[in-house]
């Protein structure tokens, strides 16, 4: 198994990874999944970022292109609108603030980072939506978030199939890192897609193997706050499945997580707090 790195340089801040950090959702669209996470107005993103900040958020993550099951599509210029925009307010009023971009349109990843001061690309489709991804994340010289999908948002639920779920996705990370090092991307982060072309079985065994990713010797984020995995075998809602979330964030860090992605960080921050002193 490879070891691995540390720290990553998010625009020139070493992020230490071995205390695993939180990322803060900051979803400029109208129709995210969980509707505490929906910001539209100037007030609400500075308002939400104020929170999360104050509550020990490590990262932003802004986005403006929801990729939910059947999630209506807008063009780039819409992308652009929502999230360019947004970043600027929110590194205006935190300028000392990490902000990563959601986004899997290498336009809006550029711009992010040279117009509007973003330091880290999330990318859900692993360069698979947009070609220059890549040349566009050495180019950059940023950290890239690449995260698994099984098909694409609008289908990506219709009957998912795997042999082998950590050893499908293990094969498929290792051909795009193979990629990102011959392109020379230097941080790379994997994120395993819960919820992205899975059904919730298969989110539970992904969840109980994410131990299986560390042979990629890279971070691992998860991406499973309040996610319909938590509130489906509960038969409740995205709304009230904050308590289903840390459970299973404490599962993730226990299998290796190093990033979590998080609606509520105030609770994510106090669960790496609490599992940190576990020292396994």
């Amino acid at each position: 198994m490879l070891e691995k790195p540390r720290y990553i340089n998010a625009g020139g801040t070493l992020l230490d990874l071995k205390i695993p950090k939180v990322m803060g959702i900051l979803n400029i669209t109208p129709d995210s999944f969980y509707k505490g996470s929906r910001y539209t107005s100037e007030t609400e993103i500075v308002e939400a970022a104020t929170v999360m900040i104050s509550e020990g958020a490590d990262i932003l993550d802004i986005g403006g292109y929801s990729s939910r099951p059947g999630a209506t599509h807008i063009s780039e210029e819409e992308e652009y609108g929502r999230v360019i925009d947004a970043i600027k307010l929110v590194r205006r009023e935190f300028p000392g603030s990490i902000i990563s971009v959601d986004t899997f349109r290498s336009g809006i990843a550029r711009a992010a980072v040279l117009d509007a001061g973003a330091a880290i690309i999330n990318d859900i489709s692993a360069g698979e939506a947009d070609k220059e991804m890549f040349r566009t994340v050495e180019q950059l010289n940023v950290p890239y978030v690449m995260m698994h999908m099984k098909g694409d948002p609008s289908r990506m639920q219709k009957n998912p199939v795997y042999d082998d779920i950590a050893g499908d996705i293990l094969k498929y990370f290792a051909a795009k890192i193979y990629d990102l090092r011959s392109a020379g991307v230097k941080d790379i982060i994997i994120d395993p897609g819960f919820g992205f072309g899975k059904t919730t079985d298969h989110n539970y065994e992904l969840l109980s193997r994410l131990n299986d990713l560390q042979v990629t010797g890279l971070p691992i984020l998860v991406g499973i706050s309040r996610k319909s995995m938590i509130w489906r075998p509960l038969d409740i809602t995205a709304d009230d499945a904050l308590n289903g979330t840390t459970a299973l964030h404490s599962a993730a860090l226990l299998k290796g997580a190093d990033i979590l992605r998080v609606h509520d960080v105030k609770e994510a921050v106090q669960v790496v707090r609490l599992i940190s002193k576990l020292k396994i």
